[in-house]
Parts: structure tokens; sequence; C-alpha cells
């Protein structure tokens, strides 16, 4: 498979990660009030957590596959 063909994976894993993070982070929110839920967890909100977790790690996996992009050539050149 040549170069123009090629698909970065990085940006659906990217956009998947954010989408994820960003169902769960609100999950944690509505649900924070409810303290019975989170004490096998010490009281951690760790829907919320995880949530922040994934949105940084899609927003890093966006950003790399974002800057790849800037840096290839244009096809058909």
């Amino acid at each position: 498979m040549n170069e123009s063909t090629a698909m970065d994976l990085r940006l659906p894993i990217g956009l998947l990660f954010l989408l994820l993070g960003a169902i769960l982070t609100a999950f944690g929110i509505m649900t924070n009030a409810d303290p019975a839920m989170y004490a096998p967890s010490a009281g951690v909100n760790i829907n919320r957590t995880w949530g922040i977790v994934m949105i940084a790690f899609g927003v890093l996996m966006t950003g790399l596959a974002r800057r790849a992009s800037s840096r290839r050539p244009p096809r058909g050149a």
C-alpha cells in the first residue's frame, strides 16, 4: 500500500476515545451525587476520572493525526 492510500489510524482511534470519554465523563458528572455508587472505590468518581483520561488521550491522538497530515505533501505532488 502506498502512502497516498494509507489511512492514519490515529484519527478514528482519537475520535472514538473522545466520544467514549465524553459519555463516561457525562455519566460520572450525573451520578456524582450518589455516594453509595462510589463507596466500593473509596469515594473516587471512577467514571469521571477515566472519562477525562480518555478525552485527553483522544485529544492527543487526533492532534498527532492532524500534525502528521499537515506535514504530508499534497496528493499528486
